[in-house]
């Protein structure tokens, strides 16, 4: 296990969304950005997104772990798993033409929340992604994407026998 690099005080976004508590003034999650939740992963609609395509998902873990180094191996598996039933409702949902994802570890590693997650990007032909500053989205931008996943997210195929 790595050394955390989350500051002193510091209240985890992403484990009040797990807790169904977004009440923290530092907390710019939304209960309405849930997609998924069971015992082992959430599933979630990023606050900030990249360029003219908002909504992209994020996959968490529900406890709290908060890099790649530390995540047990039950709940990579899972999580590798529900990258690729989200990727396919993104396909179902908005016919992106294609998928891209993205994940980071420490602050050199360009992780600035203290809890694992990865991004699940929908992708444009010349979206040019990569070139975009993050910019805030819209509460109720969130909650229509997070709906609009959900409607076509097929869950089964990421459980593991106990």
């Amino acid at each position: 296990m790595i050394d955390s690099h989350a500051p002193e005080g510091y209240v985890c976004p992403f484990c009040g969304l797990v807790a169904g508590d977004v009440s923290d003034p530092t907390n710019r999650c939304e209960l309405a950005d849930l997609v998924y939740q069971d015992e082992d992963v959430i599933v979630f609609i990023a606050v900030d997104g990249f360029g003219d395509h908002e909504g992209h998902a994020m996959i968490s873990p529900a406890g709290h772990y908060e890099t790649l180094y530390d995540l047990p191996d039950r709940v990579l598996q899972r999580i590798g798993l529900m990258a690729r039933q989200v990727a396919l409702a993104m396909k179902k949902a908005w016919s992106p033409d294609g998928i891209s994802t993205r994940q980071h570890n420490e602050p050199a590693g360009n992780q600035h929340v203290w809890h694992y997650h990865l991004h699940v990007f929908p992708r444009w032909h010349d979206d040019q992604l990569y070139r975009h500053l993050r910019h805030p989205v819209a509460p109720e931008v969130r909650a229509a994407k997070a709906r609009e996943l959900a409607a076509v997210l097929d869950a089964g195929p990421t459980r593991l026998p106990d």
